[in-house]
């Protein structure tokens, strides 16, 4: 990894998050006008939506967010990582639009949400079929397994080399189906930026940092290749990491 920063409260880590998100959103917008960032879901709305909330600027209307994975399940539902974001984004909260954002289709089959939103991101990308899309920023958060979006310990998407997103039918936590983007499409990022919270997660992000497991983790396939590596962890899941 290319920077970990160890943080002591939830202040701090919202601080740190907040100035990583600002810099990608301004050298995004200077660079191609647009900033377009994917999100996780789990503890991290909750941490994303307080940066977004606390962020009181007009640039937003330059922002395109997606899902760097997602439940297959209605945004009314409680499951839905859109759904968290619209209940904390978009009711006055921030500058943030509805149209801003770029969901799943769930009225699809499982399968074709996938396909479908594959080719919506491409769209909003303006590219051929050859060429790969390449988010500014992608916020990942991790298991206490070591899995990242909905890419599993041992599970067959972690070989996918073709899609971009992929669908899910037997994710090992539930609900069982979801999408999720593939390493290629993650690997393109020109950051992706790991928040990492709590005690359950120590074991593994001892073993990632360490790099002593023979079978690596999910996360540990994350590995920019034109692109930063950054973590931020507090000081529970740090906890058996050697000073």
């Amino acid at each position: 990894m290319d920077s970990l920063t160890i943080i002591e409260s939830k202040d701090e880590l919202v601080t740190k998050l907040k100035e990583e998100i600002e810099k990608r959103a301004k050298n995004a917008i200077e660079d191609h006008n647009e900033f377009r960032i994917g999100l996780s879901g789990g503890s991290l709305v909750q941490y994303v939506s307080d940066v977004m909330s606390c962020s009181v600027t007009s640039a937003f209307e330059n922002w395109k967010i997606f899902f760097c994975d997602e439940r297959f399940v209605e945004e009314s539902q409680l499951d839905s990582t859109y759904g968290c974001y619209k209940r904390a984004l978009l009711d006055g909260q921030t500058f943030l639009k509805e149209e801003q954002f770029v969901k799943i289709d769930t009225k699809l089959s499982l399968d074709d949400c996938a396909r479908d939103y594959e080719r919506r991101i491409l769209k909003e990308f303006n590219c051929p079929d050859n060429q790969m899309p390449k988010f500014d920023l992608l916020i990942l958060g991790m298991g206490p397994d070591g899995h990242t979006c909905s890419l599993f310990p041992e599970h067959s998407l972690l070989k996918e080399t073709k899609r971009l997103i992929a669908a899910i039918d037997d994710s090992p936590k539930p609900p069982s189906q979801r999408i999720t983007m593939t390493l290629p499409l993650i690997n393109n990022a020109s950051c992706c930026l790991f928040v990492i919270t709590g005690e359950s997660k120590a074991a593994a992000v001892k073993q990632i940092i360490s790099e002593s497991s023979d079978t690596p983790y999910p996360v540990q396939l994350v590995k920019p290749v034109k692109g930063d590596l950054l973590w931020i962890v507090d000081t529970a899941a740090a906890k058996l990491i050697k000073k």
